[in-house]
Order: C-alpha cells, then structure tokens, then sequence
C-alpha cells in the first residue's frame, strides 16, 4: 500500500469565521481548549496512546482562520496506529466533543463537567460569542481514495455561542456553590455598602460581617436575587444606618486554600436593629 503523504493523514480542521478581528485571548483559547479536551479524551478512550495525545498546527490558511490539527504527524504515531485507528479517533473525537459542547450550545448542560471542562467549552465558544456574526466548524476529515471526506462535524454561530456562556457560567457558579461551606441563618453586618444594583454571582464591592464564621470582614456576592432586592432596600432606605442593622442570611462560604474568602448569600430571612 502506498504511503500517504502527510497532508492525507485524517486530521481535524478548525475553522473559525468573524466579522471583527478576533482578540489574542480568544484566538488561542480556541485552539487549546480543543486541545485540552483531545487529551482527556485519548487518556479516556486509547489509554495505551494517553503518551502521545497531543495536537500540533500545521497550517493556518489566510481569510477566515482555518487551522489543520495534527493529532500524530509530528510523533511519528502514524507509523504505530493505523490508517483505520486513526480516521476512527479524529471522528470519534470530534463527535464526544460535539455531543458535549452542543448540550450548552442549545441550552443545557453537561451533569459531570469538571471546572476544566467548562474552561475548556468557555475557551471554544469565546471568540464566536464576542463577534456580531461568527461562525465556528470543527470537522473530523479523512481520505479515501485520495478523496477528503468529512466524518464528523461540529458547527455553531453567535447566537448559539452566547447561549452556550450563559451555560457554562450558571454551571460554574453551581459548582462554586456545591463545593462551598453552607450556613443557615446566620447574623451577617455590613462593615462597606454600595446602593447600586449588582452583578449577579460577581462580587459587589461590598463588605460584610459573620461573626460566627470569621473575624474578617469579606466581599458579599449575591446568588439570589430575591435576597439582593430586599438587602438593596434596607441599604438604600436606611441610608448610613445601615450599619446599625443585622441581617439573618443563608451564605455559602467561598473558600481559597481553606480559609474564607468571600460570603455568597443565597436566603435573607429577618434584618433586625441592632442594639447600641
């Protein structure tokens, strides 16, 4: 049998197209978000190949960026696995792929993502969310008698990137949340305030008390908007004495290296005055 010239070898093209220059973050993201998830997938599904699961660029073609990634080439893999293995892991791949990144695309999720994967789906969508009219495709190809041949594909636009953000960002708050300290009713005081209405899940700029969890004062985050409407009342009625007012709250307990690092309040049942 003739050996293939490298340009045959099956491989995966990434084709990315925008209205607007697409930034560097984003531009990089693309490719190793794509190269991350090939990695977790061999390690997977080829544990005997989890040594050689890297992707390299050969070429990036002018116009819409389209980028041919090379899961073997440059390993000399080729010589190992077969033409057959390999179409069959390029069309695998890119279906898994596909399969996953498609749940939050159309407005899912996927249960047992890990804070990885969710950076690595947040790093294929960014530069396509971030354009007016973007255009994504991921395409397992392969030869058959000197023919290309598409075995798999994955295609998404703006709309759907934006869809696939919002995803990803509800579930990365669930995660925080899951892996958080839960309080109940605890009382909670604030020590720096701000009137303005706040971002949901981001910290506020403001700074609160909970005596029975830390000495410290730390950032509030509001994971409710039920109970940020109520607390923003009490701040803005109250004014300055807002700080002569307890809050009886549920929070989650953001933790870095162990130790507090910031109160998400999900619940507020009672503010009462506090006493002099």
């Amino acid at each position: 049998m003739a050996r293939r010239k490298p340009d045959e070898l099956p491989h995966i093209i990434l084709n990315i197209q925008t209205k607007r220059p697409i930034e560097l973050d984003d531009f990089v993201s693309a490719f190793s978000s794509i190269s991350s998830q090939y990695e977790k997938f061999v390690r997977a599904q080829y544990p005997e190949l989890s040594g050689d699961a890297k992707i390299f660029v050969r070429e990036v073609r002018a116009g819409s960026i389209e980028a041919d990634l090379i899961p073997w080439a440059m390993q000399g893999l080729s010589a190992v696995v077969n033409v057959i293995e390999q179409i069959q892991i390029v069309e695998k791949f890119v279906k898994t792929y596909g399969a996953v990144l498609g749940k939050y695309l159309h407005g899912s999720k996927e249960v047992d993502a890990t804070r990885t994967d969710l950076k690595d789906f947040m790093g294929a969508v960014s530069a396509i969310a971030n354009d007016p009219n973007g255009r994504s495709t991921l395409q397992a190809v392969a030869y058959e008698d000197g023919k290309k041949k598409i075995r798999a594909a994955l295609v998404f636009d703006t709309v759907q990137a934006r869809e696939a953000q919002k995803q990803i960002e509800d579930q990365k708050l669930l995660l925080e949340s899951a892996t958080s300290a839960d309080h109940q009713r605890v009382l909670m005081t604030f020590k720096q305030s701000n009137v303005k209405d706040s971002v949901m899940g981001k910290r506020t700029g403001e700074r609160v008390a909970i005596e029975d969890i830390s000495p410290r004062d730390l950032p509030l985050i509001y994971a409710s908007e039920l109970a940020e409407q109520r607390i923003k009342h009490e701040v803005r009625e109250a004014d300055e004495n807002v700080y002569k007012k307890g809050f009886i709250v549920d929070v989650n307990v953001q933790l870095v290296g162990g130790r507090p690092a910031g109160y998400r309040v999900t619940n507020l049942h009672q503010v009462i005055d506090l006493p002099e």
